[in-house]
């Protein structure tokens, strides 16, 4: 193995502890808005996988470029969508909006 290779594989697994971590110290009250800012990153990640798909020559290429927009969009929606149904449990079941008797 050459030194480039070790340092990268040092480095994804240092990210991944770090991400459990600070993943697992998180309340559950702030779920939520870390959730809704999560979105807006993914949504970036989608736009440059888009950006690099259009860039791709070969088949290889164009194949994992697929792939990338495919999984960017998968998780982009589906942490809208589990956004949108954690909200829903904030509202109130009234429908004027006040307290219920």
């Amino acid at each position: 193995m050459n030194a480039q290779l070790v340092n990268e594989i040092s480095i994804f697994v240092l990210a991944v502890f770090l991400g459990f971590e600070v993943i697992s110290k998180v309340p559950t009250i702030l779920h939520t808005p870390l959730m809704s800012g999560s979105n807006a990153i993914h949504g970036v990640i989608l736009v440059g996988a888009m950006v690099i798909l259009t860039e791709a020559s070969g088949p290889l290429e164009i194949t994992v470029g697929f792939v990338a927009v495919v999984l960017a969009t998968i998780n982009m929606v589906g942490g809208y969508v589990v956004t949108d149904r954690m909200l829903e449990m904030f509202k109130s079941r009234n429908p004027k909006g006040g307290a219920r008797s």
